[in-house]
């Protein structure tokens, strides 16, 4: 009887497989070490060449790495300072216009809810220190990440280049980003915005990436017949034309800013990631559930008002 072809391959990859089974029975019955233990192992060589190259790193441009430590501290702590001084009514009423003006009525009230729903879990002043270290790690994926965008979408081999490396960041586990901010800052808020930065990046840069290659190149064309040189194509037309692929990018890497807030509290930040992590390691169930409730209606504050404004600029 003929076998259909998709028959056949299944059973070609039994075979195999038992194939492949059978000789690994063989080998560990032969006790042949050679095929069980892979015989080269350059792990120790290669941690050695990693900690020879930071303790040089640091040895010569410590001053550099102390500099921006400095700054980032100084930055966080006036805005961290101010967040907290301000009224708890002055910040409802600020973010209720803020709501209002960008995205609509409704998303104001919203948001008025749900800082109140913060206030009256007494979690106030730590979401206050969230929102300031969110801002600065925000402030600076921005400043960052839509000039390499830019530039990927202006040179191909930036963007071949930028294309693995944003890969690789977006599939890497959260936790390894803890480990350059420790190596280079130490513990403390400088590492916890260093690693959110470092995790919250990849989608500005795509996002206004892919936001300037999909201008319409009529009106490129368009400008460039009035005389437009690059420059004034690129602030002209090019990047208010992709505005509301840009803000969807900020809007997701000030959202995964804010998924990075418990890990990063793990080196020293402060804010609503710290309470979920007190109260995990107290057996406090109810209070980090309440505190990771928290870090969920502030996003989802954050993310209503900026789609709102991405909702009207498409519009």
């Amino acid at each position: 009887m003929k076998l259909g072809k998709n028959t056949s391959t299944i059973l070609g990859l039994v075979s195999l497989l038992i194939i492949l089974l059978a000789n690994s029975y063989l080998i560990h019955f032969l006790k042949l070490d050679f095929f069980i233990d892979f015989p080269i192992d350059i792990s120790k060589h290669l941690e050695k060449s990693i900690d020879n190259s930071i303790e040089w790193t640091i040895l010569h441009y410590g001053w550099f790495f102390d500099y921006i430590s400095d700054n980032l501290k100084y930055l966080l702590g006036k805005m961290r300072t101010f967040l907290v001084w301000v009224p708890w009514p002055i910040t409802m009423m600020a973010i209720f216009l803020l709501a209002w003006k960008i995205a609509s009525y409704k998303v104001g009230i919203m948001c008025v809810i749900g800082l109140g729903l913060l206030a009256i879990s007494n979690l106030w002043d730590p979401t206050m220190v969230t929102v300031a270290i969110m801002i600065v790690a925000v402030l600076i994926s921005i400043i960052l990440g839509i000039p390499l965008g830019v530039l990927g979408s202006k040179n191909q081999v930036a963007d071949t280049v930028m294309r693995p490396i944003l890969d690789a960041m977006q599939t890497m586990p959260s936790f390894v980003y803890l480990v350059p901010g420790i190596m280079l800052f130490g513990l403390g808020n400088v590492a916890a915005i260093l690693a959110t930065v470092l995790y919250a990046i990849p989608p500005c840069i795509r996002l206004t990436n892919l936001g300037i290659r999909q201008v319409d190149e009529s009106v490129v064309e368009a400008g460039k017949s009035f005389g437009s040189n690059n420059l004034q194509l690129l602030l002209k037309i090019q990047i208010p034309m992709a505005i509301p692929t840009i803000m969807a990018g900020i809007n997701q890497t000030v959202m995964m800013a804010l998924a990075m807030s418990t890990i990063a509290a793990m080196v020293g930040a402060g804010g609503l990631g710290t309470e979920v992590l007190r109260a995990m390691g107290q057996l406090r169930e109810g209070e980090a559930v309440i505190a990771g409730f928290a870090i969920v209606i502030l996003a989802i504050i954050i993310d209503r008002i900026s789609q709102g404004y991405i909702d009207k600029r498409t519009i």
